[in-house]
């Protein structure tokens, strides 16, 4: 049967214009529908606008902390509408990239959202494609609760584009959006209120981390509310939608806040799929099942990125497209490692992590050692600032490799991006304590761990 497409892709975000550019320049007749702009949530409304606000905010700390080192002013004006377009601006400019790089494969770009028809066949405004093999990359949504006041409450997506900023705020949620946001909220002068139902953020990082970061997120400014949960929430004056809101938690506490950003996770944008139309399953979270090779139940259909239930992660679903390219075209198997990739949290301070946290060492039965620091960083010695920084290292006894690294404080987002690589061609201890360190640098504390920073573990 002839099609009119070799590959249709669903999704022109980072997974699905990695996948189609490369599969055009290979010789494949390729199509993208996108109902939104081309770049998907990481270009438009994720990593690169958000770490774009957390610039902005943090020259909100670093006029505080200028005096020490001799720098004075007479008052700082902030203008929101500023920081908002700019970015708006450059978002637009990685519109266009995105656009020239798929018009310059050879991709034809459709407007418009698809949905399936049968295996073989989508529909995008009532016009049907048809082709050989289809690849569903439409990534995750923001996800909030229903609740009485829920419809008065945004996600992470309008916060990109607030008409402008309240005096106060609440963030719900415990996870890294949430605690970014708690972040630019603050540095941007906001009175920003952090409410999670738990008793502790940031689930599946390492306990001292998320201990360790709670502390200085509290120290730089922001209201952490542990064991704290929304009952419903209303208007402060009925009349006034666009007014304030009343919070109402649950033991009885009201609160009036200007802006309720929910950040409760993100879950598979599928909604609009009719994947049963094609006979595609997905598992209980919405997540489309994939085996090895990313082909879901319809062997026609392939997925990846965060409509997946893997990790979700812009630079994961870039590296699953190749690894799919060159499945179909090398006829590689596909052998995706998932096991230290590094992450960071920019949240203030930021966090970055690679490889076991010490809980899930503990929970494999390995036997392993830890070093672990934190210090105040030289830059607050003369700022006044009482941030402190962690450092955290696991070392498996057996081989004596690294099989974790740890650190939140300053520029960790780009130190344990140098981690990662050693970790991932399994560096020892031994490895680290022979490089020299790069002086004066926090860095430098990963490769001068002694004896005397080994941790006690329970």
């Amino acid at each position: 049967m002839s099609y009119q497409y070799d590959l249709f892709v669903i999704g022109a975000g980072s997974g699905g214009v990695r996948a189609s550019r490369v599969a055009a320049s290979k010789g494949y007749k390729v199509a993208v529908a996108e109902g939104s702009a081309l770049g998907g949530t990481c270009v438009n409304i994720g990593c690169v606008p958000k770490k774009l606000f957390v610039y902005g905010s943090e020259y909100g700390h670093g006029f505080d902390e200028a005096a020490g080192f001799g720098w004075t002013h007479k008052g700082v004006e902030f203008d929101w509408s500023v920081l908002r377009d700019n970015k708006t601006n450059e978002i637009k400019r990685l519109n266009g990239i995105y656009g020239n790089m798929l018009g310059n494969a050879g991709v034809e770009v459709i407007s418009g959202y698809a949905s399936f028809v049968d295996a073989h066949t989508v529909m995008v405004d009532g016009k049907t494609y048809t082709a050989e093999r289809i690849l569903i990359a439409v990534g995750a949504k923001p996800f909030i609760p229903e609740f009485q006041g829920s419809d008065l409450v945004v996600s992470s997506n309008e916060m990109f584009f607030l008409d402008a900023l309240p005096k106060k705020a609440l963030v719900v949620g415990a996870g890294y959006i949430a605690v970014e946001f708690a972040g630019i909220l603050n540095g941007l002068g906001v009175e920003t209120s952090l409410a999670y139902r738990g008793d502790q953020l940031l689930r599946g990082f390492d306990q001292d981390v998320r201990e360790f970061a709670s502390e200085e997120y509290k120290k730089s400014g922001i209201d952490v509310r542990l064991n704290t949960d929304v009952s419903h929430i209303e208007l402060a004056d009925a009349s006034k939608p666009e007014g304030d809101r009343v919070v109402h938690f649950k033991g009885g506490h009201s609160e009036v806040f200007g802006l309720v950003l929910y950040a409760t996770g993100r879950v598979p944008n599928v909604g609009s799929l009719a994947l049963e139309k094609a006979g595609i399953e997905t598992g209980k979270n919405g997540a489309i099942k994939i085996d090895n090779n990313f082909t879901t139940t319809a062997s026609s259909v392939f997925a990846l990125g965060d409509v997946t239930d893997k990790i979700q992660l812009t630079p994961v679903a870039i590296k699953e497209a190749m690894a799919l390219i060159d499945y179909w075209f090398e006829g590689k198997e596909v052998d995706f490692d998932y096991d230290n990739i590094p992450t960071a949290v920019f949240s203030q301070p930021a966090i970055g992590t690679v490889g076991l946290t010490e809980q899930e060492a503990e929970s494999r039965g390995m036997d392993f050692r830890v070093y672990q620091t934190d210090f105040r960083a030289m830059k607050h010695t003369l700022s006044g600032g009482t941030a402190r920084s962690l450092m955290k290292l696991l070392v498996n006894n057996a081989d004596d490799k690294v099989i974790g690294a740890h650190m939140v404080g300053d520029y960790s987002g780009e130190i344990i991006q140098g981690l990662g690589i050693a970790i991932k061609a399994g560096a020892t201890k031994a490895h680290f304590d022979a490089t020299v360190g790069v002086h004066p640098t926090s860095a430098e504390e990963f490769v001068t761990f002694s004896a005397g920073a080994l941790k006690e573990r329970k």
